[in-house]
């Protein structure tokens, strides 16, 4: 698994497969990829809608590589 903190952006999760997501926002299935928001801004919370290119959101990126043990 990867995960990219874009600049000025979301994090973003690259994976192998399909992932799932429950919580207090509406569910979410999708394949190999998922944006989270970490502008705050985004209508769709905790996923990125695009809203940090309108909200000026500024922060440094990053790459983390994850291996499973």
């Amino acid at each position: 698994m990867k995960v990219t903190v874009i600049p000025n952006g979301p994090l973003l999760i690259e994976t192998v497969g399909e992932w799932q997501y429950s919580g207090e926002a509406s569910s979410h299935k999708a394949n190999d990829r998922v944006a989270f928001c970490r502008c705050g801004a985004s209508a769709i919370k905790p996923f990125c809608d695009g809203a940090h290119k309108k909200s000026g959101f500024a922060a440094p990126g990053g790459v983390c590589e994850l291996t499973p043990k």
